[in-house]
């Protein structure tokens, strides 16, 4: 009766997780279909090279508005729509033949993707219970790295038997798969505010809503501060890091092309045998530990890459660091989703957002202008170093006792939010 019951409570959760798996799968897929369509009509490596530009520049243009529709709108319905939304605008990629509108298309599809990320991030906290929260972001975790390793695969199955436009079809597929499985998903928002006059998308409301966020931040400078110092360990300075992985490989370690890939294949194996040991242990390790020593161990592993002198010794750090992001990413998710009020979560998440995504274009120009004019293994060095100052101040300030209660207590209250 026990488990019935139990098995009953993860229904809509297990749910959820085959909608988030078939969307990443898909995703992989038309990551590596558009870089090859790219390349192919332009032979341009730097013409590549945009479309990783275009994904923050959209997240610019479109996180600092967002979060005020997000908040304001029912959660499951714009997810569907969202999902629909990229499904379409990616079938209809292959028509064009322009590189200038091909990069439109995309810029379009990358705000739809910048709106979803807070929105299912305020969806999946609404549903999922605080008691469930971490077990959840620990399978959320093997879900895409599930899908880092089969979705490459599928679509170089697909290359084989067909080409890279149909595996853009198949995307298209699975956004919309994607979409119908949210559909059947509860809605667990009654009604909406955005219909009221006051509340209509202006400049008054965005400033009002950028001076909750404000607000809220500065009541809640431990939180915040823990949420910017996580970020800038995983995202900002990993994203710079990794901008050079290839050049460094190449250059530093002397790697040739399969090498070099095999690198890659073995990071892929590390992310999956992290994510699935963490869904098996993860409720006997404290969130704080997940957070503060996961981040910490990630570091390690681009420490022993970056000054690794030959290919094993690189293998080693890439799978070290692969190997713990689904214990620091299941910790931070599990704090955020605690800590951070659903009502402002998709406000909060927006702006953040964008200010995450300048960091990254900052961060990521300033390190490949410095590996122009010093050479890029100090460049890496340096940043590997940064990354772990950052991620050991991240652990203490993580671990202190008199914070236990925020890894572990109900989400803090929203009044006056």
């Amino acid at each position: 009766m026990r488990l019935k019951k139990k098995l009953a409570s993860w229904k809509y959760p297990f749910i959820l997780l085959l909608g988030i798996g078939v969307s990443n799968i898909g995703e992989w897929i038309y990551f590596i279909s558009l870089n090859l369509i790219v390349l192919d009509m332009t032979g341009s490596l730097l013409a590549v090279s945009g479309l990783y530009i275009i994904k923050p520049l959209a997240t610019l243009c479109t996180n600092f508005w967002a979060g005020s529709m997000i908040d304001r709108l029912n959660k499951r319905k714009l997810m569907v729509f969202l999902d629909i939304f990229r499904a379409i605008f990616i079938a209809i990629l292959p028509f064009f033949s322009s590189i200038a509108l091909i990069y439109f298309i995309v810029f379009i599809i990358n705000m739809a993707s910048s709106m979803f990320g807070p929105t299912s991030m305020t969806y999946i906290t609404k549903l999922i219970p605080k008691e469930q929260r971490k077990q959840f972001n620990s399978l959320h975790s093997l879900a895409t790295s599930g899908a880092f390793l089969i979705g490459p695969a599928v679509a170089g199955l697909l290359f084989l038997i067909g080409s890279p436009i149909s595996a853009i079809y198949i995307n298209a597929v699975a956004l919309f798969i994607s979409g119908i499985i949210t559909l059947v998903m509860p809605d667990i928002e009654k009604q909406t505010i955005i219909s009221s006059t006051s509340n209509r998308l202006s400049m008054n409301l965005l400033k009002k809503d950028w001076f909750v966020v404000a607000e809220f931040s500065r009541r809640n400078s431990y939180i915040m501060m823990i949420y910017f110092m996580f970020n800038c360990v995983m995202v900002i300075m990993a994203s710079a890091v990794d901008s050079l992985e290839a050049a460094f490989a190449k250059e530093v370690l002397f790697l040739s092309d399969s090498e070099y890939g095999f690198l890659v294949t073995i990071a892929g194996a590390g992310i999956a045998v992290g994510a699935l040991i963490n869904s098996l242990i993860v409720k006997r390790v404290e969130t704080s530990v997940l957070i503060g020593l996961g981040s910490v161990l990630v570091s390690a592993g681009y420490i022993i890459y970056a000054f690794s002198g030959s290919f094993f010794v690189a293998a080693i750090g890439f799978f070290i660091l692969a190997f713990f992001i689904a214990y620091a990413n299941t910790g931070f998710l599990t704090f955020y989703q605690n800590n951070i009020p659903v009502d402002v979560m998709g406000r909060i998440g927006s702006v953040y957002s964008l200010i995450q995504a300048i960091l990254v274009i900052t961060v990521t120009s300033i390190m490949g202008i410095m590996a122009q004019i010093t050479s890029i293994q100090i460049v890496v060095s340096v940043g590997v170093l940064i990354m772990m100052i950052l991620s050991i101040t991240l652990c203490i300030f993580s671990l202190l006792p008199s914070k236990s209660q925020l890894y572990q207590s109900e989400p803090v209250g929203t009044k006056g939010f």
